[in-house]
């Protein structure tokens, strides 16, 4: 039987899993239960099902009590296991925002624009097999979807920013978000007496500081007490966090603006982006030494150089340059 991947389990119903993604406690799928009717919320990667089919059986939960998978946006952390959790999930719809619910049905330029960044081989080491996904298993969720889960309503809310194609959801029951990228990332490793660390994901190549900012304002209307992260897990004490997250969008957007031009530009904006991020963690209190904190770090760094280099390039015109990772 696959190793079971880390759970933490919270009231409700709800359930933190361990995708296994790069390492553990990066990416999170969270598994919400209802009268023993099950969903989940984002997929990792191909490399994720078996854990998370573990998990669903040491829950005695059968794969056929899961009704809903969610996900958050499409980028492939949070959407590559979807075509394989809908083989071995049979009674399961997949929600998906407009806009990205014709790259489920046929994935062929989702994988291209991916494989484009790594190339086949560090592709399919990272994500595996993609399939297509039957459309009429899919559900395509406009702003303001709700999906009853058993009786529990969960309400889709429209978040642009990190990505043009991401939803999040509101769960009344448990006051809680579950926030895919929109309300950043925060890495349990850098919690201090139970204060977390967040900060701003800006990975390519829909970042949009703007509607980031409105998105943030959205869900902080509806008063939540928790939020769950892709990456990684749940999150409390958020009006603090989001104050936060508004002053470092706008620090990462004035890195980018200020960085000199090609063929410096990436270089100087990953090593702006470490710098302050190495200063704000220190304020917090983290006393994790500075080799382990780029380590933890490292991965973002660079994607949030990338999306916002793209960013510039589209709000000047510029030819669009990325960097592989």
């Amino acid at each position: 039987m696959e190793q079971l991947p880390s759970i933490t389990d919270y009231p409700a119903g709800i359930s933190v899993i361990d995708a296994q993604y790069h390492r553990p406690g990066r990416a999170a799928i969270h598994l919400m239960v209802e009268n023993g009717v099950a969903a989940l919320v984002d997929t990792g990667t191909r490399y994720s099902v078996p854990g998370v089919m573990a998990a669903l059986a040491h829950k005695r939960i059968a794969p056929e009590q899961v009704a809903y998978i969610f996900l958050t946006h499409i980028h492939l952390d949070h959407a590559g296991g979807a075509s394989e959790f809908m083989r071995q999930l049979p009674n399961a719809k997949l929600i998906v925002h407009p806009r990205g619910a014709s790259h489920m049905a046929n994935p062929v330029k989702l994988i291209a624009g991916v494989m484009a960044v790594y190339g086949e081989a560090k592709f399919r080491r990272m994500y595996g097999e993609i399939h297509p996904i039957a459309a009429d298993r899919i559900i395509s969720a406009p702003n303001g979807t709700c999906i009853e889960l058993n009786g529990r309503p969960l309400h889709l809310l429209d978040t642009p920013g990190h990505a043009r194609h991401h939803y999040c959801i509101h769960d009344a029951r448990s006051q809680s978000i579950f926030t895919g990228d929109t309300f950043g990332v925060s890495y349990r490793e850098f919690d201090v007496n139970g204060l977390e660390f967040v900060f701003p994901t800006t990975s390519p190549v829909q970042f949009d500081p703007d509607a980031a900012h409105a998105s943030l304002d959205r869900l902080m209307a509806l008063d939540p007490k928790h939020a769950f992260l892709t990456h990684y897990g749940r999150i409390d004490n958020l009006p603090h966090h989001a104050l936060h997250m508004h002053a470092l969008i706008d620090a990462f957007v004035a890195i980018a603006q200020q960085a000199p031009p090609y063929p410096d530009r990436h270089a100087a904006i990953a090593h702006a982006l470490q710098d302050l991020l190495l200063q704000r963690l220190m304020a917090h209190g983290c006393i994790l030494p500075q080799d382990a904190i780029l380590s933890l770090l490292q991965i973002d760094i660079e994607l949030n150089a990338q999306g916002l280099g793209i960013w510039l390039d589209q709000i000047t015109r510029q030819p669009a340059q990325t960097v592989q990772s």
